[in-house]
């Protein structure tokens, strides 16, 4: 079932959503959430096709805000609110509105989409694209429990990351974390296998991934060990080189499906780690509503760190260390203040990490 509503307001809104329930002889509300959708048009179809998709695991309202650019300075003046209420099999197992804001009600987005949540439901906003650089503090993400955003889809993922580290709250996460999920249940998986001590590690990915810099990012928190981020022509992530004292762990998926994991005395295997989509990602995220600590540790180890550290400490692929002078301080020691090392040593491991 699905009404259009032209120039109405939100209690109109909710009034359209009581009658639709009634017509299709649902009056009960079995949702347990509402999410909100903020995007833009291009965008909006395939969010909205995420979300109802992982809707038929978490049934909720789903609200799509869409800001509509004004053309002319008359209709930048004038504040418009058109909606869209789909029920039933137009909705999957929830409820949607799709509003179109338009004219200053565009800055205010927050006083249409308040009356429209489910009362003593958690709020998750979703941000598919062009996500703001601090969450918490937008009007919208205020609202919420949850915050997720996309670096992927940003212009620059890597400056969004540093970004994201710098306004961190506590619920915030990022789809390019939740696209590491198996990733690293399979590298915790391989340690637990082999009694050995990690001494570096090696991230190799597409130059454009946010995913590959938040994994060698939780690696090298996680291991406190030295971790090299390299590039390959991808897709998305293609291998983890974890060297340890009982020789190398290498986890390869060179096709963006099956995956090779090789460990130091035991026979290769094959597994599967396939490309997730985003009704996958999406899924997951609604699973666990509190904060999540290990993203935040491994967003704020720093993607500055991850270059800097692996040049001067990380052994080189002849194994040949670059800098001797660090063993002291991965093995706990107090390190004094450092020396700024000679920029030969520090460019050796870097060229030759992309020759590998």
């Amino acid at each position: 079932m699905k009404t259009d509503l032209t120039d109405t307001t939100s209690s109109k809104i909710n009034k359209a959503l009581v009658l639709g329930r009634r017509a299709i002889g649902a009056p009960a509300v079995g949702m347990v959430l509402t999410l909100v959708i903020v995007t833009d048009e291009e965008n909006a179809y395939d969010a909205l096709k995420a979300a109802n998709e992982a809707s038929r695991e978490h049934p909720s309202r789903t609200l799509v805000v869409i800001k509509r650019v004004s053309r002319s300075p008359r209709d930048r003046a004038t504040a418009r609110l058109d909606a869209e209420v789909r029920l039933g099999a137009d909705a999957t197992t929830g409820e949607t509105v799709v509003l179109r804001l338009y004219g200053e009600v565009v800055d205010h987005a927050q006083s249409v989409v308040l009356p429209l949540l489910l009362p003593d439901a958690p709020v998750v906003v979703w941000w598919p694209v062009d996500a703001p650089s601090n969450p918490a503090k937008d009007p919208l993400g205020a609202l919420a429990q949850r915050r997720v955003t996309d670096t992927y889809a940003a212009v620059q993922p890597v400056e969004a990351l540093t970004a994201l580290a710098e306004s961190y709250t506590p619920g915030d996460t990022d789809l390019s974390w939740t696209r590491i999920t198996p990733w690293r249940s399979m590298l915790a998986a391989a340690l637990d296998q082999v009694a050995c001590e990690v001494t570096s590690a090696e991230v190799e990915g597409e130059e454009f991934n946010p995913s590959v810099e938040l994994l060698a990012m939780w690696v090298a928190d996680r291991l406190k060990v030295p971790v090299r981020r390299t590039k390959s022509a991808g897709p998305g992530l293609t291998s983890v080189r974890l060297e340890t004292t009982s020789g190398p762990i290498v986890l390869d998926r060179p096709d963006g499906s099956l995956a090779t994991l090789c460990i130091q005395g035991q026979p290769d295997r094959g597994v599967a780690l396939k490309r997730r989509d985003t009704a996958e990602l999406i899924a997951e995220e609604l699973r666990r509503l509190d904060p999540d600590d290990t993203y935040a540790a491994a967003l704020r180890f720093g993607v500055g760190r991850l270059d800097e550290r692996a040049a001067v400490t990380a052994p080189a692929p002849d194994g040949k260390t670059a800098d001797a002078g660090t063993g002291a301080e991965e093995a706990g020691a107090a390190p004094s203040a450092p020396a700024a090392p000679a920029p030969a040593a520090k460019k050796a491991p870097a060229k030759k990490a992309a020759n590998k």
